[in-house]
């Protein structure tokens, strides 16, 4: 009985997942204002980024061990949505919360843009 229920919740968890990504991948870039990305100014202002986000399967042991996710190739709009989500508190780790904090919405959408484009 108890795995029709959980097979009920993995349904669930699927959907909101879905849902998730299809809001993200469907909104326009920088949906939430009028700032437009420059990679070529992300580039500039790459240099908190990279010393973690740079290194292939690099990890961090601050506050916890944690593997320091490929953000290179991301969607524009996830990587800019992540950063407001940091500033704003919805995602709680301390070093990006610090960092994003620290950045204009200018700064995140240049650097969404920069790793948006390095990707490919």
């Amino acid at each position: 009985m108890s795995s029709i229920f959980s097979g009920r919740r993995t349904v669930q968890s699927i959907f909101a997942t879905l849902a998730l990504s299809a809001a993200v991948l469907s909104a326009p870039a920088h949906a939430q204002g009028t700032v437009t990305g420059n990679p070529e100014a992300g580039a500039r202002k790459n240099s908190m980024c990279v010393g973690c986000h740079g290194i292939p399967e690099y990890k961090t042991a601050f506050p916890l061990l944690y593997r320091v996710p490929k953000i290179a190739g991301q969607s524009e709009a996830y990587l800019y949505a992540a950063l407001q989500a940091y500033k704003n508190g919805e995602r709680s780790h301390a070093s990006m919360r610090a960092i994003a904090a620290s950045m204009s919405d200018q700064d995140m959408a240049d650097l969404a843009a920069f790793y948006a484009k390095a990707g490919k």
